[in-house]
């Protein structure tokens, strides 16, 4: 990854255990509220089937696991795996109604699940914040079935050049935004740092070809601010 950030783990987890409890208001705020269309957007291009069984990785608070639980009248089987403690809490307390969700706590890097397992691997907002992408991607191969699908949500480089230099300069505030919300800009500060230092669609699509998934594509959301892509395990 293109960050040089040293003692990413532990920076990440401090990141997630201070804007926790505010973690959706935080996407809000990075997105304009956004986030929420991109996320029905990913779940109409995965299509899951009523029956789908799913992973979604570094889970958050559930936004993604109560979306595709409501489109499937909570059929699915999925699996909530995330990483900080305090996140899952939160996640596993606003959606303890929904039967069909069990949760994990662990890193993209090393799933507590058995290989060929789910038909779906999602995960939204959270590959640029693993540590090893690539570890990340040749689990999430590990663990879909034979078919099975990978679709990643990722903010991304804008294309258009006065879409982009709005967007630049609504990120140099977006720490001061972070400050009056939170009380706190750093882990605001270390978002958009992230966004900037991650790979470009093109960039990431070559690392998630490279990992062993087929027929690779990405499609941008608002411009290329944020960016799907999908891979297949065959």
């Amino acid at each position: 990854m293109k960050t040089n950030l040293n003692n990413k783990d532990k920076l990440v987890n401090t990141v997630f255990s201070t804007v926790y409890k505010k973690y959706d208001l935080m996407n809000d705020v990075m997105s304009l509220g956004v986030h929420r269309v991109w996320k029905k957007k990913m779940i109409d291009w995965m299509k899951p089937q009523i029956n789908s069984s799913v992973i979604d990785v570094a889970s958050g608070t559930g936004d993604m696991a109560k979306l595709i639980s409501d489109k499937n009248m909570s059929k699915s089987k999925i699996c909530c795996v995330e990483p900080n403690k305090n996140m899952l809490k939160i996640g596993k307390n606003r959606l303890k109604k929904y039967t069909n969700i069990e949760w994990k706590l662990a890193p993209a890097e090393n799933l507590p699940v058995k290989d060929n397992s789910y038909d779906f691997y999602v995960i939204s907002f959270g590959i640029r914040n693993v540590s090893n992408i690539n570890l990340c991607l040749k689990e999430s191969l590990r663990v879909l079935k034979p078919g099975g699908r990978f679709m990643c949500l990722e903010f991304s480089k804008v294309e258009n050049e006065i879409l982009s230099g709005i967007y630049k300069n609504y990120s140099k505030i977006i720490p001061l935004i972070g400050k009056y919300i939170m009380g706190d800009s750093m882990p605001y500060k270390y978002l958009i740092e992230s966004i900037d230092q991650f790979y470009n669609q093109n960039e990431l699509l070559k690392i998630i070809n490279n990992v062993g998934f087929s027929n690779v594509e990405y499609r941008n959301l608002s411009g290329g601010i944020s960016a799907i892509h999908s891979g297949w395990k065959i």
